[in-house]
């Protein structure tokens, strides 16, 4: 199948290193070229615009920083849809606002073309591996289009209603783990005083009540975090976090909910951002409030 991949960051490139491996034809495009380069190295194909893209593809995943490149990607003069979007599919994998997702479906469609909107819970390595979990929101037609697709990336789908749905659903799931990177940097202080070893101390709560499912994903980088050893490439970096946890506050604001235990989150990444750890991987969270940030 002719697919093409607009945005290749960590997730982006992990898709198309996924479908290129299925022996399907990928053609990407980035906003910077130059990160692009890994996967042209791996067969897949260069496009100069968004618009190209769209030509060169049958259906088209995005997977984008925000709101404003959504606009920028799909919109602009050499956008997605400037030309030949009709009869196309357009897989819509960003983390945005609910609002945003309400807007584009319609405009997409209004194109002639199918839209599904399916935001994606993992990160890079359940991506390369085809097992993410997908939250599909759109008509029920352009996602049984998609479908075969999307299987090839997902390890489940589940269609949780009409556009912006799926972004709730996203965001939802992701909000028990933003919180939870601050709180086990605050149970680790607990414990600090025992000396164990960090590996350990990682497989007796990965074990207990005190360990969601990411430790046991996660754990062996965290022990390598608290050990001072490096974790390698950022798989999901605190920007990306604190851009997320910015986006639940405000849905929650719209939806008249208080939210005191996110806010208080965000303000421990906003002083983690500022002390430097933008690009920091979401293990260093916890590592850097026990090391020095949340003494007293």
């Amino acid at each position: 199948m002719k697919l093409g991949i607009a945005g290749t960051g960590k997730m982006g490139s992990a898709i198309a290193r996924r479908l290129l491996s299925l022996g399907h034809e990928v053609t990407v495009w980035n906003r910077t070229q130059e990160r692009a380069q890994p996967l042209l190295k791996d067969g897949a194909k260069w496009a100069a615009t968004p618009a190209a893209v769209t030509a060169a593809s049958e259906a088209v995943i995005t997977i984008l920083t925000d709101a404003k490149a959504l606009d920028d990607v799909y919109f602009g003069a050499d956008g997605l849809l400037a030309q030949g979007a009709q009869g196309k599919l357009f897989i819509e994998m960003s983390t945005v606002p609910p609002a945003k997702q309400q807007e584009m479906g319609p405009r997409v469609k209004a194109k002639g073309a199918s839209y599904v909107e399916c935001p994606v819970g993992g990160t890079t390595g359940p991506a390369a591996q085809g097992k993410l979990f997908g939250f599909a929101g759109g008509d029920a037609q352009d996602l049984e289009r998609a479908k075969d697709l999307l299987g090839q990336l997902c390890r489940r789908v589940e269609h949780v209603g009409g556009y912006g749905d799926a972004a709730r659903m996203k965001l939802a799931i992701n909000l028990p783990l933003m919180v939870y990177w601050q709180a086990l940097g605050e149970a680790l202080s607990l414990i600090e005083p025992l000396g164990l070893d960090p590996a350990r101390i990682v497989d007796i709560l990965a074990d207990t009540s005190g360990g969601p499912n990411l430790l046991k994903v996660r754990g062996p980088a965290i022990a390598q975090a608290l050990s001072g050893q490096d974790v390698g490439p950022a798989s999901f970096d605190l920007a990306s976090m604190r851009k997320d946890v910015k986006t639940m506050l405000e849905q929650g604001l719209a939806q008249h909910y208080r939210m005191p235990v996110t806010e208080q989150t965000l303000k421990v990444f906003e002083a983690a951002v500022a002390a430097g750890m933008k690009d920091a991987d979401c293990t260093a969270v916890p590592v850097w409030w026990l090391q020095g940030a949340g003494k007293s």
